[in-house]
């Protein structure tokens, strides 16, 4: 699969006379969906009352946000949802098998190992390396997660900032849901 691209198109609306610039507006954002997203909106409603308000928010982004975005999702995102429970299991992939995968690139396993040494995590999340490694190679421009431990924690995305920017690379806005409920 070739690199995500960003789909622009001029409008000359904006184009700024005075200096001849000519600004662009983004038909619509991309967006990579972690596992944890996906297993919040199948999962059957939790007796915690803070997983089951995100969960609600996930239902009510995926319901009201998705829609005006375009999602991907990856092979590491259908290993992960693929364990556990049979049934919950293909309830989990029916949801996201009309979304396109990302490749597992040379490049994103480069930057996957890069990410897992700076991070720090240990060698079971290794996958969470991955998931910041395919959102960023592919230039989306938002992830989606509830991992807010080894992905979405301040500290990690700090760390993947810092990394990228050496290489001058974008970083993708790492979120929750209830982070992203406009674009």
């Amino acid at each position: 699969m070739a690199k995500t691209e960003a789909c622009y198109e001029p409008h000359n609306k904006f184009f700024d006379q005075g200096v001849g610039i000519l600004y662009y507006h983004r038909m619509r954002p991309t967006v990579y969906i972690e596992s944890s997203v996906v297993s919040y909106c199948t999962a059957r409603t939790s007796r915690d009352l803070i997983v089951a308000a995100h969960q609600q928010c996930t239902l009510e982004w995926w319901d009201a946000v998705l829609p005006k975005m375009d999602a991907f999702v990856s092979p590491v995102v259908l290993e992960e949802i693929s364990r556990g429970d049979t049934e919950a299991a293909e309830q989990r992939l029916s949801i996201i098998e009309s979304y396109p995968l990302l490749e597992i690139t040379e490049e994103a396993e480069i930057m996957a190992e890069r990410y897992f040494v700076a991070i720090d995590i240990p060698e079971k999340a290794r996958a969470d390396a991955y998931h910041l490694s395919l959102a960023t190679v592919h230039g989306v421009d938002f992830m989606v997660t509830w991992n807010c431990n080894h992905i979405a924690s301040g500290r990690v995305r700090r760390i993947v900032d810092e990394i990228n920017a050496g290489l001058g690379i974008r970083t993708p806005v790492i979120c929750t849901p209830e982070e992203l409920m406009e674009v």
